[in-house]
């Protein structure tokens, strides 16, 4: 903590020490003031001004400190002053102290509080942040909540400072006149339980209520004014009309067939989307056709003296389309009508908050009112406009797929996922790759480490890997295609016959009628916690709602979105993120869910780290691939996972485990307890655990045991600890 909030912590507490040792609080009671109404009235009526600073700023002095007394004060006012200047002076004090309060809790505790428990503040920091001056009226109304609670409280939310004052001072007014009224009365009330009769807080409760039920009032008259223009249909043909057949619109669709509602699902071009037909699935085809190729090459490693393979990359790619069909049925319209899905091949377009109009695929039209929309219209690739790139023609990750002979010189820019994943699987068939990337190193949202360990592994199969080369343009000279890149302050001009473009993707949002309705659109559709855009009967999912690009994230969301959209308003599910895992499928593989070290440093939040090398693991060894590790980060002194980092192989399936621990509330000691098959690269992650275990271990208590051990032996000697301590995977489980 630094020293200037250690000062004022220490400042804060020596005065509420002193308050409560020279037993100040006498001064505050009921009691006393009763016997000194008198005096206390007499000195006012001399002295007006003086004494109503000084009783302001006593009153600022005990609520900014959080002192018992303030209530009494209160009273005290409206005995004093009476109901309009006892009104005014408490009110303006009470607000100014809270707000001190309020600034003291900020300044001394926030930063901590939110260090330490900032994950699990994540969802209350939102809401507050977007909804804290309607929480904060509401505790306000209703006095049954101690208010110096609320100001300490309040301070260590993001909620402004400004908007705590005049909330403040505005919510605390009713409480503020019904004390400073009963306080004219001072010589008929023997005790503050008496002020507050069961009606008045009812009436206070009513009122604490009134935020809320004023939030839902303010969206239906954001929802009528958004739907202001537009008919509703009295009756709907559908209950949800669900455009794009991709990952999100499919498990839409399903979920909706499942509990009994009416479903329309509608795709322009191929049932299962990119998934299916341009991105994960062939794309893992591929790179399994690659590794075995690897794995040839590696042939001395696993006692092979010579292993050669003969193919053609026209065969390759026959088999990349063989797997797309052999998968197709699980995501066909057979399928899907078959779940009770009605299925539309055609152009779907929104013409009204409530109807889709849709161009089928023979040109015929049709339109469907429905009570509800998903917009599950995915994405492109992204492809930026650098001078030159149509003259040189270019592929993209949906379109690769076309080819049917190996690029001889292969320039492919972009170094994330994508970009990566078919870099060194082109380069694996023998193309020569040169990958072409802006920054200093690849893959740049894991830590350096990883991208490291992946870059060492580019260079040692020969690709040319280019980091810090800004592309300037393409250019056509002689027949011969050229990228000229900046490095370095200098022009670099690098040859290539096939050009990869791979820098990222962007969200579908024009053709479908978006614009035209009004849909409010960023980079992504705008949606809200609900999956809501800003017309509340239309969901978005997937690519296009973001803030991931995954398949299983658009899986994930499209849950939400289909039970929302069935079943709201009576019941809403708010997307949940918590543990979101993904993995690059390079070798070495990468996988990661939650925080890695460079995104915890960034956030301020503190961690520990916890490191397993599985070049030790017997499994690993066994199969020749003992590199990499499993990185685990938890909150320092426990062992709550923040986030899991996995670099080996099948890293992809090993995080799992890891993420059901995170999305569960299961600790690093519950995998430690749970068995692991032997041998199988899944120890690992038992292993990790144990690496945590082993440092956490009560060192002083095993002292005492091995001193009892001595005893029980009857020994009054002790070996040596260099001979006692073991590090072997025994001693760990």
């Amino acid at each position: 903590m630094k020293t200037s909030r250690l000062i004022l912590l220490s400042t804060l507490v020596l005065a509420i020490a002193l308050f409560f040792v020279l037993d100040l609080d006498r001064y505050f009671s009921l009691d006393f003031f009763k016997t000194q109404q008198a005096a206390i009235e007499g000195w006012r009526e001399q002295r007006p001004v003086a004494a109503a600073l000084g009783f302001f700023a006593v009153y600022v002095a005990v609520t900014g400190l959080s002192l018992p007394g303030a209530a009494v004060m209160t009273l005290v006012a409206g005995a004093i002053f009476g109901l309009a200047w006892g009104t005014l002076i408490v009110s303006f004090a009470s607000t100014i102290g809270a707000t001190l309060a309020f600034l003291a809790s900020r300044f001394v505790l926030r930063d901590t509080v939110q260090a330490r428990f900032g994950e699990r503040l994540h969802a209350i920091n939102e809401g507050v942040a977007k909804d804290g001056g309607f929480y904060l009226f509401t505790l306000r109304l209703v006095p049954l909540f101690p208010f110096f609670v609320i100001n300490l409280v309040m301070g260590l939310t993001p909620i402004r400072t400004w908007t705590f004052y005049w909330v403040s001072q505005l919510g605390m007014l009713a409480g503020t006149v019904a004390y400073v009224n009963a306080g004219t009365q001072l010589a008929q009330i023997d005790s503050l339980s008496g002020i507050l009769s069961p009606s008045l807080l009812a009436s206070f409760a009513l009122l604490g209520v009134f935020p809320l039920i004023a939030k839902k009032l303010i969206e239906i008259v954001k929802a009528r004014r958004v739907y202001a223009g537009w008919v509703k249909p009295a009756r709907f043909d559908r209950n949800l009309v669900v455009i794009g057949a991709g990952a999100a619109g499919l498990v839409s669709s399903y979920i909706a067939a499942a509990v009994k509602a009416k479903v329309t699902l509608v795709e322009k071009h191929k049932m299962g989307g990119d998934c299916l037909n341009t991105g994960c699935v062939p794309s893992k085809a591929l790179i399994r056709s690659a590794k075995l190729l690897s794995h040839m090459r590696r042939s001395r490693e696993f006692g092979i003296r010579s292993a050669r393979a003969e193919f053609d990359f026209a065969d390759v790619m026959e088999r990349v389309h063989a797997i797309i069909k052999s998968v197709e049925p699980h995501d066909s319209v057979e399928r899907y009508t078959g779940l009770g899905v009605e299925v539309i091949e055609g152009r779907a377009k929104i013409v009204s908050p409530w109807e889709v109009e849709i161009t089928l695929s023979d040109g015929g039209h049709t339109t469907l009112s429905t009570r509800s929309i998903i917009i599950a219209a995915g994405g492109r690739p992204t492809v930026p406009p650098i001078p030159g790139i149509e003259d040189v023609g270019y592929y993209t990750s949906d379109t690769i797929w076309a080819l049917r002979a190996l690029p001889r010189r292969l320039l492919v820019l972009g170094g994330g996922p994508i970009g990566c994943e078919l870099t060194q699987t082109f380069a694996r068939f023998g193309a020569a790759v040169t990958l072409i990337v802006k920054g200093e190193r690849i893959m740049p949202r894991e830590d350096a480490e990883v991208s490291e360990m992946v870059m060492a592994r580019f260079r040692a199969e020969g690709i040319d890997l280019r980091t810090g080369h800004d592309t300037r343009r393409f250019v056509v000279e002689d027949g011969e295609k050229i990228l000229v890149a900046e490095h370095q302050g200098q022009e670099v001009r690098i040859p290539f016959d096939v050009l990869l473009v791979a820098v990222g993707r962007t969200a579908q949002l024009k053709g479908y009628g978006l614009e035209e309705l009004g849909v409010s659109t960023g980079r992504t559709v705008d949606v809200n916690e609900y999956l809501q855009t800003s017309f509340p009967n239309i969901y978005a999912a997937g690519d296009v709602a973001g803030p991931y690009q995954f398949t299983h994230t658009a899986a994930h969301q499209a849950w939400y979105a289909s039970v929302n959209a069935l079943f709201a308003p009576f019941r809403k599910f708010r997307a949940d993120y918590s543990a979101v895992p993904w993995a690059t499928f390079v070798d070495p593989e990468v996988a990661r869910v939650g925080f890695n070290e460079q995104e915890a440093r960034a956030r301020n939040i503190p961690f520990e780290l916890t490191r397993f090398d599985i070049a030790d693991l017997d499994r690993a060894i066994a199969d020749s691939e003992a590199h990499g590790f499993v990185k685990v980060l938890t909150v320092p002194g426990k062992d709550r996972i923040l986030g899991v980092t996995i670099v080996g192989e099948h890293a992809g399936d090993l995080i799992a485990e890891y993420v059901i621990a995170m999305r569960h509330g299961l600790g690093l000691n519950k995998i430690l307890g749970t068995i692991h098959i032997y041998p199988t690269l899944a120890e690992a992650n038992k292993y990790a655990a144990g690496e945590w275990k082993r440092a956490h271990a009560p060192r002083k208590l095993l002292e005492w045991v091995g001193r009892f051990h001595d005893w029980r032996r009857g020994s009054g000697e002790r070996l040596p600890d260099s001979e006692i301590r073991t590090t072997s995977k025994s001693a760990i489980l």
